[in-house]
């Protein structure tokens, strides 16, 4: 496996930097460049409400400044819906997000897919497979080129596992995991998830269930955490954090992770949390390339 260049991730931020002088997202794409970090997740939370105009010129600002964008849909999309309305609405919000940050340059829609409401988990799979389906068949045929990202989850009581997130993106083209690394950490209750050997588990069972190509075009969050045994409470910065966020990174570099991070730290912490995880995997990956000068390949088991 050949080494990573030390650009193999795009760090950045869910939704505009604090520091943006000015509103829109626009600005926020060129103060991300000027901080010196290269994503910017667009945080369509609440809903989706932007013009194709608009669109067009985010776009052009992304590749103006050579940030890579992404786009967080909102956060009332479930794919377990209820009620034929309550879906009916969710199938809008996971389209509108689609369409408009395909327009916007977007190439991955990030999205929690939804809670078990005290069903068994395989019937909840399967039904959100189906509605999955539908939903990448309406976007196949208008040729939007996007990729679908369910998140893994915080919560045991929602949908989104590493298996389930894995298996959708088996069994549905166009799909992928987003994973949110504090999120697994905290669904368990425990404080697992949480070690070297246990984030290259976590790479093992992407590579094993959906092969390189879900390791080369890679898409996660990172932040602290804090948690219960029921799981996710609310995100913490790094500095407040029990989190092993330098073992993770070494192991984006072992396994030669290429994508985009997005920091989800709370204001005003998540600039910082985003320069700090950018400065520390530039640094592992500059010290991994003094001990190895000749750029040996060296397989991820033998790191």
């Amino acid at each position: 496996m050949a080494k990573p260049a030390a650009d193999a991730l795009r760090f950045g931020t869910v939704g505009s930097p604090q520091t943006t002088p000015k509103s829109g997202t626009n600005a926020a794409i060129e103060h991300i460049r000027v901080l010196g970090l290269d994503h910017l997740e667009i945080a369509w939370v609440q809903s989706v409400r932007v013009s194709d105009e608009t669109c067009a010129d985010i776009c052009a600002a992304g590749q103006q400044y050579t940030v890579s964008l992404s786009i967080h849909a909102p956060y009332y999309i479930n794919l377990n819906s209820q009620t034929a309305e309550l879906m009916r609405k969710s199938d809008e919000r996971l389209l509108a997000a689609a369409r408009k940050g395909y327009l916007a340059g977007a190439r991955d829609i990030t999205f929690h897919p939804g809670s078990y409401h005290g069903q068994p988990p395989e019937q909840v799979y399967e039904r959100a497979k189906e509605k999955l389906l539908e939903i990448r068949g309406i976007l196949d045929e208008e040729g939007v080129d996007v990729t679908l990202r369910p998140e893994t989850m915080g919560k045991s009581a929602m949908f989104g596992s590493l298996d389930e997130v894995i298996q959708l993106s088996r069994d549905v083209p166009g799909v992928l995991p987003c994973i949110d690394f504090a999120h697994l950490h905290a669904r368990t209750g425990n404080g697992s998830l949480n070690t070297y050997e246990e984030f290259t588990a976590i790479f093992d069972a992407i590579d094993r269930g959906l092969g390189r190509r879900a390791l080369d075009h890679f898409h996660a969050h990172m932040s602290g955490i804090a948690y219960s045994v029921k799981g996710e409470r609310y995100h913490l910065p790094l500095n407040e954090t029990e989190y092993r966020y330098r073992d993770l990174l070494q192991a984006f570099l072992d396994y030669n992770v290429h994508g985009s991070v997005a920091v989800e730290a709370p204001m005003p912490f998540h600039v910082a949390d985003a320069l700090t995880l950018q400065a520390t995997y530039r640094r592992l990956a500059e010290q991994q390339e003094v001990a190895d000068p000749a750029g040996d390949e060296v397989s991820a088991d033998e790191s």
